[in-house]
């Protein structure tokens, strides 16, 4: 796993943490400001996956 995939998950975590903040105290903006981290998180990951599929398609 390389350190894109962990910041990726890094990420996505304090972005559902955010959110569930959000929701407990009545924050819309900080539930939203966590959705919208989550889902970079998300995206981060995925795309340090898909580098790691085409580095291995191209050593093949």
């Amino acid at each position: 796993m390389s350190t894109t995939h962990v910041k990726g998950h890094v990420k996505e975590a304090e972005g559902k943490i955010k959110e569930v903040a959000g929701k407990l105290v009545g924050n819309e903006r900080l539930e939203e400001k966590g959705k919208a981290e989550k889902l970079a998180g998300k995206h981060e990951a995925a795309r340090a996956d898909l580098k790691d599929d085409i580095k291995k398609l191209a050593d093949a």
